[in-house]
């Protein structure tokens, strides 16, 4: 998964950044309550019954802000079983806001993402500092 951001215009909302759409941005925030509401781990049949959910078609409460006012509205929101693996928990898998321990079968929220941030900061560092190439 490639993140593409302009520093000048960041987000200030992390799903905002990682996900594509408004849609996978509410999905992307669903699970993390999810595994929030369960002391941050989720069992394979947690994680199902969580995308049957979706599949199935949920109502939340968002909150709107319009110029100086915030409310709240509710919204149904039906999201595809297939594509919430392939759109949000892979790709939070594959950048390390997710993690599985195949050992005891479950999903934990993690912080492997932010050490990979860490580490590309590095990257860009040490590629700044590297002296010009003779050639």
């Amino acid at each position: 998964m490639v993140i593409l951001f302009d520093q000048f215009h960041l987000p200030e909302d992390i799903f905002e950044v990682v996900f594509a759409t408004e849609q996978q941005v509410i999905v992307g925030r669903l699970l993390v309550e999810e595994f929030k509401h369960n002391d941050g781990t989720l069992g394979k049949t947690e994680m199902s019954l969580f995308a049957n959910k979706l599949h199935d078609g949920t109502t939340m409460e968002v909150i709107e802000e319009v110029g100086p006012v915030k409310r709240s509205k509710k919204i149904q929101i039906s999201y595809n079983k297939r594509q919430f693996y392939d759109r949000i928990l892979t790709p939070m898998r594959s950048m390390g806001m997710i993690d599985y321990d195949m050992y005891k079968k479950k999903y934990l929220i993690s912080d492997k993402f932010n050490n990979s941030v860490k580490k590309i900061g590095l990257m860009w560092i040490q590629e700044m500092n590297k002296p010009l190439r003779q050639g």
